[in-house]
């Protein structure tokens, strides 16, 4: 066997085991994406959960890291730390409430990402393309009014719906990647 062969033939391999791999997880992501949008408020819940624990972690690490620090703002890193902490727990405690806020928080987001979209549409509106940036905004605009308008209610399903919508095109995307892969190794077979 060649040089060169064994070359054809690793890729292959790699290009089998990654496409299998690929496909995979695709298949993990469109079912937890399916389960989060039928299920958009545990869903929702789970996010809420995911970002207070996250909340503690920073806030433990902000604190620890104070004992490595010399050059000074120790009393800051140590205020931001609890407050990390105390909000990751206010997170974990009362998890409906912290769903609320992280929806009012998406909302606020939408807006901004509308803002800055219509301000590189204004950067570019002669460019070819440069009316999907306007389409965006609005559309990004109308989704940010409507769950503002109807919050705390948009709380329910807000969240979770997007997280399921984002793991679902995810996992599609994912899935098509894995088996052009696999399409690819069969013709490096051959």
């Amino acid at each position: 066997m060649t040089a060169s062969d064994q070359t054809a033939s690793f890729g292959a391999r790699l290009m089998r085991n990654a496409g299998a791999w690929l496909i995979g997880t695709a298949l993990v992501f469109i079912a937890l994406g399916i389960a989060a949008i039928v299920e958009p408020f545990v869903a929702g819940l789970a996010v809420s959960l995911l970002v207070g624990w996250l909340l503690v972690a920073a806030g433990i690490t902000h604190v620890l890291s104070v004992f490595r620090r010399d050059d000074g703002g120790t009393i800051w890193h140590l205020a931001v730390g609890l407050f990390y902490v105390c909000g990751g727990w206010y997170f974990l405690s009362n998890p409906v409430i912290a769903l609320g806020a992280l929806t009012l928080l998406l909302a606020m987001m939408l807006f901004v990402e509308a803002g800055v979209d219509l301000v590189a549409y204004s950067a570019q509106r002669e460019q070819p393309g440069a009316a999907w940036l306007l389409v965006n905004a609005t559309v990004t605009a109308i989704l940010g009014i409507l769950i503002a308008m109807r919050w705390p209610s948009t709380s329910v399903w807000a969240i979770g719906t997007i997280v399921g919508i984002n793991l679902l095109t995810t996992g599609i995307s994912r899935l098509m990647l894995g088996t052009s892969m696999r399409t690819v190794e069969r013709r490096m077979a051959a």
